[in-house]
C-alpha cells in the first residue's frame, strides 16, 4: 500500500468519529524556500488527497511562523539588513521594495505552490499572536511554566538547577522601543497577567496579556500550544525534529501535560539534495535550490511524482544533469501505460501527482535532441512534429520546449548541437570501407525524391546493412547511426534520422554525407 494511504487509514482508525481531519505544515520565511523544506508541504498534501480519496473532510493548514526572529542573513540577501537581526521577519524591510521581509519570501513560495495545484490554508503567525488569540494559552503556559521547565529537563543530559527552574520563562518578548527580543523577562504577575522585561537597548517595559501582544512562546511549546487549539491529527517533521530527543517528542509531552492534548501523528522525512553535493540544503546559509527552479526543468507532475514514489523516511536527489532524461522517460512511461500498470505504489503515486492534468505531451528526450537544432524555434518544432504525425497544441509544446532550452542552456550546454558548417572530411577518411558504402546508399535513397513514411524510411536504412549475421548488422546499424551523426552534428547521437532530416533539410543533409567530390 502506498505510504501515504497507510497514513491515511492510521488516521482514519485511531479518529473513526472525527469530522474533520486536520493536517498541518509550516515553514519559517527565514529566506528562498527550498525544496527540502517542500518535502513537508507535500507529505501533508498527499495525506490529505488519500483522506479525501476515502470520503473524508480535511483541512490543510500551512503555517507561515513569520513571528520567528531574524536570526542572521542569507549568503544571497542584501546584508543591509543585518540592523534588523531579533526582530521579527514580519517587521524586517524586504530584500525588495513594497514588502516585509516575511511576505518577499511567502509570496514566491505560495505563487509556485499554485503551479502544483496546492492551495492550503496559509496561517500567519504573527497575526495570530498580535490578535491575541493564543492569550490563554499563553497564559496557561505561563502559569506551568515550572512543570514546562521539569519537562525539558528530562530531555537533556544535565541536571535541574532550582534557580534556573525559578527564573525559567517559556516566552520570548520583542521589546516595543527596539521591536527585537534581545529581552530577558524579569517577572511575571500572575494576578494581572503582566511580564516585566528588560531590553538590551536600555529599555524596561511590560507586557499584559490582556493588551499588549508582542510576546511569542518558545519553539517546543508553541509548536503543542498550536497542535492543541487548531485540533491537528497529522504533521510531517524533518529528521532533525525525530530523535528520541527531538523538538517532536518534547512538543508531545508538553501537549499531553500541559494543554491536555494528545499529539498528532507524526511522520519524519528525510531531506532532499541535489546530485553532487552532499551538504544540507539551507534558506539561511543560501544553500539551495528552489521548488521555482525545478519547475525550469521538470513539469510540476514530475516533481510530485518523485516525492510521491518515496516513503518520506528515504533520501533522494533531484539532478539537472542526463538524469533529467531518465526521470521525464520513466514518467512518460508510466502516462502511455497507466491503465496497464500493476504496481501499486507507481499507480497511487501517478494519481497523488495528479498525472491526468497535463494530457499528453511531447517527450523531453525527444525535443531535446532536435530542438538546438532549428535554433529553439517552437513554430518550426510544432511543423516538424506535425509531419512525423506527432500533433500537439502550441501550449503543450511550450510546457515541455522551454524546460528542454533552459535545461540545456543552463545546465547542458554540451547539448547544444549546431549542424557541421562543412563536411567532416578528417572523419570520413578514417571510416572503414564498409561503412563509407553504407553513408553512400543512405546519400542514394535521399535523393531518390520518394515520398516514405517514418517507418519506410527507417526500414530502407536498416536494410542497408543487412547481413545473415544478425548480430554484425546490428553492430553495422549501430555504427551507420553514429556515422551519420558525426558527418551532419559531429557529435555520435543525437535526434532520430527522420526528424534529422526534417529539421536540417534533405539538400543539406546530402552535401554533408556527399564526399565523391571529394576524394
Amino acid at each position: 500500500m502506498h505510504w501515504a494511504y497507510e497514513i491515511a487509514e492510521k488516521l482514519i482508525r485511531k479518529f473513526p468519529e472525527k469530522e474533520v481531519y486536520t493536517c498541518a505544515s509550516g515553514i519559517s520565511p527565514s529566506g528562498h524556500v527550498h525544496i527540502g523544506n517542500f518535502r513537508e508541504v507535500v507529505t501533508t498534501y498527499f495525506v490529505v488527497k488519500a483522506l479525501q480519496s476515502y470520503g473524508k473532510r480535511t483541512r490543510f493548514i500551512f503555517s507561515w511562523d513569520d513571528y520567528d526572529r531574524l536570526r542572521k542573513i542569507p549568503a544571497d540577501v542584501d546584508s543591509g539588513l543585518a540592523q534588523y537581526i531579533g526582530m521579527p521577519y514580519a517587521d524586517v524591510p524586504s530584500p525588495e521594495a513594497g514588502k516585509s521581509y516575511a511576505s518577499y519570501f511567502e509570496t514566491e513560495f505560495e505563487e509556485t505552490l499554485q503551479q502544483f495545484h496546492i492551495y492550503p490554508e496559509y496561517i500567519n503567525q504573527n497575526r495570530e499572536y498580535r490578535s491575541g488569540r493564543y492569550n490563554e494559552l499563553i497564559k496557561i503556559a505561563l502559569l506551568k511554566r515550572k512543570e514546562i521547565y521539569d519537562i525539558l529537563q528530562r530531555f537533556k543530559t544535565s541536571k535541574p538547577i532550582q534557580e534556573e527552574r525559578e527564573a525559567f520563562f517559556p516566552i520570548s518578548c520583542y521589546c516595543h522601543k527596539c521591536n527585537k527580543d534581545f529581552t530577558s523577562i524579569l517577572s511575571f504577575d500572575e494576578e494581572w497577567g503582566k511580564i516585566y522585561y528588560s531590553c538590551e537597548c536600555g529599555f524596561h517595559g511590560s507586557q499584559s496579556l490582556k493588551e499588549q501582544h508582542a510576546m511569542k512562546l518558545n519553539w517546543k511549546v508553541d509548536w503543542a500550544m498550536r497542535w492543541s487549539l487548531e485540533d491537528v491529527v497529522f504533521e510531517p517533521g524533518g529528521r532533525d525534529h525525530s530523535s528520541a530527543t527531538g523538538s517532536y517528542n518534547v512538543s508531545k509531552e508538553i501537549a499531553r501535560d500541559i494543554f491536555q492534548f494528545e499529539a498528532p501523528e507524526y511522520t519524519a522525512y528525510e531531506f532532499i539534495g541535489i546530485k553532487g553535493t552532499y551538504e544540507k540544503m539551507s534558506s539561511s546559509s543560501g544553500n539551495t535550490i528552489t521548488p521555482r527552479e525545478l519547475l525550469q526543468v521538470y513539469t510540476p507532475e514530475v516533481i510530485l511524482f518523485m516525492f510521491a514514489k518515496y516513503h518520506p523516511s528515504n533520501a533522494f536527489h533531484f539532478s539537472f544533469d542526463e538524469d533529467v532524461l531518465r526521470h521525464f522517460s520513466e514518467y512518460e512511461r508510466y502516462c502511455k501505460s497507466y491503465s496497464k500498470i500493476t504496481n501499486e505504489t507507481i499507480v497511487k503515486s501517478m494519481e497523488l501527482a495528479g498525472w491526468e492534468r497535463s494530457g499528453r505531451l511531447p517527450g523531453f528526450n525527444h525535443l531535446a535532441g532536435i530542438f538546438p537544432l532549428i535554433g529553439y524555434n517552437n513554430e518550426l518544432l510544432l511543423k516538424l512534429l506535425e509531419q512525423a504525425d506527432e500533433k500537439y497544441s502550441f501550449k503543450q509544446l511550450i510546457m515541455i520546449s522551454r524546460r528542454v532550452s533552459y535545461w540545456i542552456k543552463k545546465w547542458q550546454p554540451e547539448r547544444d548541437i549546431k549542424v557541421n558548417s562543412e563536411k567532416n572530411l578528417l572523419y570520413y577518411q578514417h571510416l572503414p570501407l564498409e561503412q563509407k558504402e553504407y553513408i553512400s546508399q543512405f546519400v542514394y535513397i535521399l535523393k531518390e525524391g520518394t515520398v516514405m513514411t517514418e517507418n519506410e524510411l527507417m526500414s530502407r536504412l536498416y536494410t542497408i546493412c543487412h547481413h545473415e549475421d544478425k548480430k554484425r548488422m546490428k553492430a553495422s546499424q549501430r555504427d551507420l547511426f553514429k556515422s551519420i551523426y558525426n558527418l551532419v552534428l559531429n557529435r555520435s547521437s543525437g535526434p532520430r534520422i527522420p526528424l534529422l532530416i526534417a529539421a536540417i533539410g534533405k539538400e543539406r543533409l546530402i552535401d554533408l554525407l556527399s564526399f565523391d567530390t571529394c576524394l
